[in-house]
């Protein structure tokens, strides 16, 4: 075991069950033109994480640990996409309509895929996800389940959002679960604070936070 120096207060790290999940880290989501920016929201605040996100991956990749991606999107004939979520607010453009990088939060489109910065490499495991938790309508349990994972790191965007969601389904399946917190991002800077004081609240109710040189230190133990 290696100790990894975390909030609420230390956390022990089993290396031969821990798994790496990058949250949408997508094109949509990161990059200018894409279905973030449609919303009003400033995209380089996301784009700022890009290098702790790639040091992260580096780290798992460094030990050959398991990492999952995972990517928001929808089949091409929408019938994942409920109503609620397409008709929400007031975009420039919903999901499915055609965008500068294709169809919007669609499958196989330029802009429902990773950012090529932290674009997966051979034997890492990418996962479509029709909802926020990556654990909704997906195979994430069974992928984790045949790795003998116990421990997952979460990073990836947005943090109160998609990221804090999988985080609270996976603790809810029994998983020990670290926010990276230099390696997640939100568009309103306060919501990723206030997320992360959620997760380490009561004794870590949700579960761990650390930044990503502790984690890679830890790793490196």
């Amino acid at each position: 075991m290696a100790i990894l120096q975390a909030q609420p207060f230390d956390f022990e790290i089993d290396k031969s069950a821990i798994a790496l999940v990058m949250i949408d880290m997508q094109r949509d989501f990161i990059e200018p033109g894409g279905f973030g920016e449609t919303l009003g929201n400033d995209v380089s605040l996301l784009r700022a994480i890009i290098p702790k996100s790639k040091e992260l991956l580096n780290g798992f990749r460094k030990h050959n640990l398991p990492i999952i991606h995972t990517r928001e999107c929808h089949k091409p004939d929408l019938s994942d996409l409920p109503d609620a979520k397409r008709d929400r607010g007031n975009p420039d453009l919903r999901i499915g309509d055609e965008g500068p990088m294709g169809r919007i939060l669609v499958s196989g489109q330029d802009g429902a895929d990773i950012i090529p910065e932290l674009y997966p490499i051979e034997g890492e495991i990418v996962i479509d996800k029709p909802g926020k938790g990556a654990f909704y309508k997906t195979d994430l349990q069974d992928t984790l389940d045949k790795l003998s994972i116990k421990q997952i790191v979460f990073a990836g965007v947005t943090t109160e959002v998609c990221v804090q969601t999988s985080m609270r389904e996976a603790n809810d399946r029994g998983y020990d679960c670290v926010v990276a917190t230099d390696a997640t991002e939100s568009y309103f800077p306060h919501f990723k604070s206030i997320t992360i004081e959620m997760i380490i609240a009561q004794g870590g109710i949700v579960g761990w936070a650390a930044d990503t040189s502790s984690i890679i230190e830890a790793l490196d133990e």
